[in-house]
């Protein structure tokens, strides 16, 4: 009698739970704009969420610490004249966050570790390339200041934040709307979806589509792609019955799918979270009440079912922490920040373990904050893998640094003049000054900071003696 061989995995017993009430994020209006994108980013640092605005577009962001009820008055990120679409955390700089906008342009932001006492109104850089609506962003997973956006003109501009200038605009590649734009591991193709039902594999540099598989999923509804840690393509979509489906893709062999499973019925768009470390990719779908999850392996059937986390509040939209922002003592391997109607409600994935010490298998080396490439190592044609980091000892996120622009000067392309300084013993009390300005810097704002409070409270209590007098 042959017996049923359950499959081994470290992962079949995931399972997910929301926090408690008081670590959620309370009173926040989420946007109601409707566009298919998550609405929220999060890093180690601090938690954005695209909110409603009047008379223009605002995102919300929050320190992770400050949880429970967030004041009507709170601080927002705001300079867009139209409803923002897509936000996006830097991943080598936890202070600077992108936008993208109905307003055609991308901005980008520098956050202060510190709250605001206003509305943060001056990005700083815009860039302006686009004609129509920005609905997409996505970094470069190794490349310094290099970041990706697609439009409703189904152009995709790649940008050097760091000098403002276009690298590279791909706008002959797609002849409908772009749906989604996926970065592999090391940022040397990207996977993209279109409405014109096809998925291509695009070399940005060469500006050539190197693959490309019509109807991989072959409803009309829009289409989601992610590359895997093995560089297969995951994909989800929906059939010509308007079923969700989830396919996995050789971008070698384009002809037939790896895996190809229907799931349900219902018409909210998957947006797939995927984990390279672990190989799990979690499905939300924007409307839903749960999360599914799925193993990604070598073995038929390829995707595997873990299990499904099940809430009774349908989402309006979800953030995915990075695995270095996870809490590695209780064995958490993703973190979600579902958004409801009027808040934020983060959900733990956690794979049971009996022992409180590091579990070296659920943790491999995860990619850091560091850049591996400067951005024109990059256009030159360089490729690096992502700069990876030990999570042993927890991971403690760095001071705030700047992000400096020089927008270059593309009238004069002359070679800068003189011998190109080595780095050597010299540079030491160059970094030492830096460093007392940085703080010189930080201890000025913290005074300003008071000052204000100060002039606040003084204009309160002279509003106040006005309305007594009258």
């Amino acid at each position: 009698m042959s017996r049923r061989v359950v499959r081994q995995s470290k992962f079949r017993h995931v399972f997910g739970q929301a926090a408690k009430a008081d670590q959620s994020y309370e009173d926040i209006r989420v946007s109601k704009v409707t566009w298919d994108s998550s609405f929220c980013a999060v890093n180690p640092k601090f938690l954005a969420i695209i909110v409603e605005a009047g008379g223009g577009g605002a995102f919300i962001v929050l320190p992770l610490a400050k949880t429970g009820r967030v004041d009507k008055n709170y601080p927002l990120v705001t300079g867009h004249t139209a409803p923002v679409l897509d936000i996006d955390w830097c991943p080598h700089n936890d202070n600077v966050i992108a936008s993208a906008s109905d307003d055609t342009t991308v901005m980008v932001w520098q956050v202060p570790d510190y709250t605001p006492v206003r509305n943060i109104t001056e990005p700083i850089i815009t860039l302006e390339g686009h004609s129509k609506r920005v609905g997409i962003l996505s970094w470069h997973p190794t490349a310094r200041n290099v970041l990706l956006s697609a439009g409703g003109d189904n152009v995709i501009i790649i940008w050097n934040v760091g000098t403002g200038e276009v690298l590279l605009s791909l706008d002959d590649m797609h002849p409908d709307v772009i749906h989604s734009v996926c970065w592999n591991s090391n940022g040397s193709l990207l996977a993209t979806t279109c409405k014109d039902k096809t998925l291509r594999i695009i070399d940005p540099r060469k500006g050539q589509v190197v693959a490309e598989r019509f109807a991989a999923h072959e409803g009309m509804r829009p289409m989601r792609a992610v590359f895997t840690r093995q560089g297969h393509i995951f994909t989800t979509g929906f059939t010509r019955m308007s079923q969700r489906e989830l396919g996995l893709w050789d971008p070698n062999n384009f002809e037939e799918p790896v895996a190809l499973q229907e799931m349900d019925t219902s018409n909210g768009v998957l947006l797939p979270f995927y984990d390279p470390d672990s190989s799990i990719v979690y499905l939300c779908g924007k409307g839903d009440s749960s999360i599914r999850y799925f193993e990604i392996t070598d073995e038929p059937p390829f995707v595997h079912y873990l299990n499904t986390f099940s809430s009774k509040e349908p989402q309006r939209g979800m953030g995915f922490m990075p695995k270095r922002g996870l809490d590695v003592s209780k064995c958490e391997i993703a973190r979600f920040y579902k958004l409801h109607e009027r808040k934020c409600e983060p959900i733990i994935m956690t794979v049971p373990r009996k022992s409180d010490l590091f579990q070296d298998d659920l943790y491999p080396d995860t990619p850091g904050p560091e850049p591996a490439l400067e951005a024109d190592e990059w256009l030159s044609g360089q490729d690096a893998e992502p700069v990876l980091i030990s999570l042993r000892d927890g991971y403690v996120p760095p001071k705030h640094r700047e992000l400096r622009v020089t927008k270059r000067n593309i009238l004069d392309v002359r070679p800068p003049s003189g011998p190109r300084r080595s780095q050597s013993a010299s540079d030491a009390p160059l970094s030492h000054t830096l460093e007392t300005l940085l703080d010189e810097i930080k201890a000025l704002r913290e005074q300003v900071q008071a000052q204000e409070q100060r002039i606040t409270a003084l204009e309160n209590m002279l509003c106040e003696l006005v309305d007594g007098t009258d």
